[in-house]
C-alpha cells in the first residue's frame, strides 16, 4: 500500500509518499480501506517537535525520543472496513466509518487496522468521507472541553478565540447548539464565515482588541495559545472559566488548583464520535473545509498548515487504484 513515511523530526519535507506493507488485522480488529484523513496544527506541531513550552520531553518518550516510534503519521481517517477479525462484533465488512487512531498513529495511509473498541464508530449518512474526517479533531476538542468541562449552558455568553480553525468552527457551532449566545474572534477575511456558523457577532482582531472591551463571558475558549488566566480573568463573570487548549506545562498544573481554568488534552471516544455524527445528520453541525489535498501531497499540506492561516480542515482525499 502507499503510505507518508515519517522518519524524523523537521519540516515538511520529512514526508515522504512510500509503499508499506498492507497490514492484516487481528483477531479484534478491522482492517479500515481509508478515503480521507487530514491535516491538523497538531500533525504538524508533531511532526516538527514544536510543542508548548514543557511538554517537548513527554511527548518526546510518548512519540519517539530520538525519531519518531510510529512510521506513519496522521491521526484522523474516514473510510470502508475492508475485512475484520475472527473475534470482531462490533463491525462488519463494507461499514462505513470514522475515528481517529489516535497516539498510534498511521492515518496517513491507504490502509490502516484498529482495535474494534477503539474511537471508531459508523460515519454520518449524509456527508462525503472528506467531511467527515474533518469534523473529528476540532469536533472531539470542542466536545470535551465546552460540554464535558465546562459545561455549557442554554444563554451563557461565550467567547471563542481563534474562532475560524478546526477547533474554532466546530467550538462556535457545538455552542450554538447549547444554547450559548457566541463571539468569535478572528482575522478580517474570516468573520462571514464564523457569523455563517452561529456566532452572534464575530470581533476582527486586526481592529479590535477585545481584552479592551467591557464585555464578560461565561466561557472563554483560547485556541490559539495567545491569551493567559491573568488577561482574562476581568473578561470572565464570577463563575465564569477559561479554557486554553494550547499552553505550556506550568499552565496545566495552575489548572489543577484553580477552579475557572481549564487545560488538558481532549479525550476521544466512540461516544464523542456518536454524539457529533448524530448533530450532523441534523444538521446541526457541518465541517469547514479549507483545502483538499492527495495522499501525495501531505508535505504540501503540512507547509499550508504551518501558515497558520487554514479556514477550518485540511483534508487528505485517499484515491485508490483499481484493481
Amino acid at each position: 500500500m502507499k503510505a507518508i513515511a515519517w522518519t524524523k523530526y523537521g519540516e515538511p519535507e520529512v514526508l515522504e509518499l512510500r509503499e508499506f506493507e498492507k497490514p492484516t488485522p487481528k483477531k479484534d480488529e478491522v482492517l479500515i480501506k481509508i478515503h480521507a484523513s487530514t491535516v491538523t496544527a497538531g500533525d504538524c506541531r508533531l511532526r516538527a517537535s514544536k510543542v508548548p513550552m514543557g511538554f517537548w520531553l513527554p511527548t518526546r518518550l510518548a512519540f519517539g525520543l530520538l525519531k519518531p516510534r510510529a512510521s506513519i503519521p496522521g491521526m484522523d481517517v474516514s473510510g470502508e472496513i475492508e475485512s475484520v477479525g475472527k473475534d470482531v462484533k462490533l463491525f462488519r465488512k463494507s461499514d462505513k466509518v470514522y475515528g481517529t487512531t489516535g497516539m498510534k498513529l498511521g492515518a496517513n495511509a491507504e490502509y490502516t487496522c484498529l482495535h474494534e473498541n477503539s474511537a471508531l464508530v459508523k460515519k454520518p449518512d449524509n456527508i462525503t468521507y472528506e467531511q467527515a474526517t474533518a469534523i473529528i479533531f476540532g469536533g472531539l476538542t470542542a466536545l470535551h472541553f465546552l460540554k464535558d468541562k465546562a459545561n455549557i449552558q442554554k444563554g451563557q455568553k461565550v467567547l471563542v478565540n481563534g474562532a475560524s480553525g478546526a477547533v474554532g468552527t466546530a467550538s462556535v457551532q457545538l455552542a450554538k447548539y447549547l444554547g450559548a449566545e457566541v463571539t468569535g474572534v478572528c482575522s478580517t477575511s474570516n468573520i462571514e464565515l464564523v457569523e455563517s456558523l452561529g456566532a452572534i457577532r464575530a470581533i476582527d482582531y486586526t481592529k479590535e482588541d477585545f481584552t479592551r472591551n467591557n464585555e464578560v463571558y461565561d466561557v472563554i475558549l483560547d485556541t490559539v495559545g495567545n491569551l493567559s488566566l491573568a488577561q482574562c480573568e476581568k473578561l470572565l463573570t464570577k463563575q465564569g472559566k477559561l479554557i486554553l487548549i494550547n499552553t505550556g506545562l506550568l499552565t496545566n498544573l495552575l489548572s489543577v488548583i484553580k477552579k475557572n481554568l481549564i487545560c488538558g488534552v481532549a479525550g476521544e471516544s466512540k461516544e464523542g464520535l456518536d454524539f457529533l455524527r448524530e448533530r450532523i445528520e441534523s444538521g446541526d453541525i457541518k465541517a469547514v473545509i479549507d483545502r483538499t489535498y492527495s495522499l501525495a501531497q501531505t508535505a504540501e499540506a503540512h507547509r499550508y498548515v504551518d501558515t497558520g492561516h487554514k479556514k477550518g480542515n485540511v483534508v487528505l482525499s485517499v484515491k485508490h487504484e483499481e484493481t
